[in-house]
């Protein structure tokens, strides 16, 4: 597996090792001694999974502390553009996001820490979303922010009226409103 850095402290995208030929492939897409080593000493609790069409967008999501959740995220059934934006308050990159496109052809990962905002939009006709958590789901002490947030200023790389939103996601807070916890 290899690690790459992406400007913002703790958050990384990961690469398999893919060991394919005329049979398909294999790879192993996590191992706890390498991601304790390497990225963080995390300790995964659940698998969750979607399934989503083109132009549905999920996001910005995060659960507050003490129920603050880190991922790690992959697709296995097309592509997405991945977001993450920092929210730790005394980070110097505070307000600053990351994107990279996951697919299952790429097979990259990205592990978002605590302390980040976290959504994805779907450019591919369908996908199939996984992910890893480090903390169970509170709804209680779930918020989330803008997907279109000036301030933020995201590229979703879909056309804005191609763009599906939950309720929930279409009623989301400012950024410039929210009071970090982080």
């Amino acid at each position: 597996m290899k690690k790459t850095a992406t400007g913002i402290d703790n958050l990384f995208v990961i690469e398999p090792t893919v060991h394919g030929d005329d049979r398909g492939y294999f790879m192993e897409s996590f191992s706890e001694e390498w991601f304790k080593k390497e990225i963080a000493d995390t300790h995964f609790v659940q698998d969750n999974e979607s399934k989503s069409s083109r132009g549905v967008l999920r996001g910005l999501h995060f659960q507050n502390p003490p129920m603050a959740q880190a991922k790690l995220v992959r697709v296995v059934q097309g592509e997405v553009l991945d977001v993450a934006v920092d929210l730790r308050k005394n980070s110097p990159t505070y307000g600053r996001h990351f994107s990279v496109l996951l697919s299952a052809e790429n097979k990259k990962q990205l592990f978002v820490p605590r302390g980040f905002a976290h959504g994805f939009s779907v450019l591919s006709e369908t996908a199939i979303f996984s992910y890893k958590v480090d903390n169970f789901y509170s709804r209680e002490l779930e918020e989330g922010i803008r997907w279109d947030d000036p301030d933020l200023n995201i590229d979703w790389h879909l056309p804005k009226e191609e763009i599906k939103l939950s309720e929930k996601d279409k009623a989301q807070q400012d950024f410039a409103n929210y009071e970090s916890q982080f």
